[in-house]
């Protein structure tokens, strides 16, 4: 029998999404913490003040860029012995109640107890490569946000401009530019002496 002649049952809704299973879990902003953190999932979910946001899946290139930084900072870390780096999915707690998940994160080794399981408690530098589908996120949102929370350092890394930012923190919850790299140059860091990311092989990762 061909799968053309296959009818579904007529007890069987057809096109409809799965209710059933959607009704386990609260509805928009009554999300617990407890109940963010159950979600054990292979997908990024970030959270803020009882509502869940369901990232999209990065694409290849983009996981090629969070890969050439990553693999530099963790050469880094193995001569300095700095901290730890990692890269998402990782909670990183920014507040009560609100949670990212940066594409790389970095805490100091004077700062290891604010490591857990489940989730970071802030980081000492968060990285993220600006999404095409909402630019406004990384550049505007994010920056607002991670200031606030008071991680001392922010990279954003733009394919759009092939240029790397590097903000860091100039005392209470603002921003100041540690530079602006297009290509051609070479990133730093602020609070991390001696690392640096080469801007054009950053873009030209295949």
């Amino acid at each position: 029998m061909s799968s053309a002649s296959i009818k579904p049952h007529p007890a069987m809704p057809t096109a409809e999404p799965a209710w059933d299973i959607a009704r386990l879990f609260p509805n928009q902003g009554h999300w617990t913490v407890d109940e963010y953190l159950r979600l054990n999932g292979n997908y990024f979910v970030e959270f803020t003040n009882g509502y869940i946001e369901v990232l999209s899946m990065p694409t290849q290139f983009h996981q090629l860029i969070v890969r050439f930084i990553f693999r530099l900072l963790l050469a880094y870390v193995d001569r300095t012995q700095a901290g730890e780096p990692l890269f998402a999915p990782l909670r990183v707690r920014l507040a009560q109640g609100k949670y990212r998940e940066p594409d790389i994160v970095f805490m100091l080794v004077a700062n290891a107890h604010r490591r857990h399981n489940e989730f970071w408690e802030g980081a000492d530098l968060v990285m993220e490569v600006v999404s095409d589908d909402d630019r406004r996120r990384d550049l505007e949102l994010k920056r607002f946000e991670y200031a606030r929370a008071g991680i001392p350092e922010y990279w954003i890394v733009d394919p759009q401009l092939r240029q790397i930012t590097v903000l860091t923190l100039s005392g209470g919850e603002q921003y100041t530019e540690h530079g602006i790299f297009p290509a051609g140059e070479r990133a730093t860091s602020v609070i991390l002496p001696g690392f640096e990311v080469p801007v054009t092989e950053t873009f030209d990762v295949k």
